[in-house]
């Protein structure tokens, strides 16, 4: 991925943490980052850098930004061409694969409390596939009913004692 895509993703993500339910723009960012941390880049330099017409970063934008959206600075530069994140080792168990990156993932979200305790947890489990077949099902489901199930769940174990907080529905 090349720095103008990274840029491009992080308004969208960016955008979805706000709950704006779109990118942000790039004049939203602009001004994000003048109210939220008293400094900023220009409208115009961050266009630049996402139509490709500047392909490096000063190391004070560099930092600005990382900042901006809580990732390293070090990610906010262009992936060489043959990059992989995937792990290619033929020698690695497949089941070991998913653990690791999950366990990346969890550390690349430490801004993230919430996030990075989900991607821990769901690394410590046995079989990580089972939980993620199970939340992909949960989300066809409308969230309220999700959360009436986990408070009545919730409700059930105090009531019963914390040996019944383990439900046996992955199977």
């Amino acid at each position: 991925m090349n720095l103008s895509e990274k840029i491009k993703h992080l308004r969208e993500v960016e955008g979805d943490i706000r709950e704006i339910g779109r990118p942000m723009t790039q004049m939203e960012v602009v001004r994000a980052m003048q109210e939220e941390m008293g400094e900023t880049i220009s409208q115009a330099y961050l266009s630049q850098l996402e139509n490709g017409k500047r392909v490096h970063l000063t190391a004070t934008s560099r930092d600005l930004l990382a900042r901006f959206f809580k990732v390293q600075p070090g990610y906010l530069v262009s992936d060489l061409p043959d990059y992989s994140t995937d792990l290619l080792s033929e020698f690695e168990n497949v089941g070991d694969r998913l653990r690791t990156w999950l366990e990346a993932s969890a550390e690349e979200w430490r801004a993230e409390p919430l996030l990075q305790r989900f991607l821990e947890q769901l690394a410590s489990v046995e079989d990580p596939r089972r939980y993620i077949a199970l939340f992909n099902e949960l989300l066809d489901l409308p969230v309220e009913d999700i959360n009436s199930l986990t408070h009545s769940r919730s409700h059930h174990v105090e009531q019963n004692g914390a040996s019944q907080l383990k439900p046996d529905i992955v199977n």
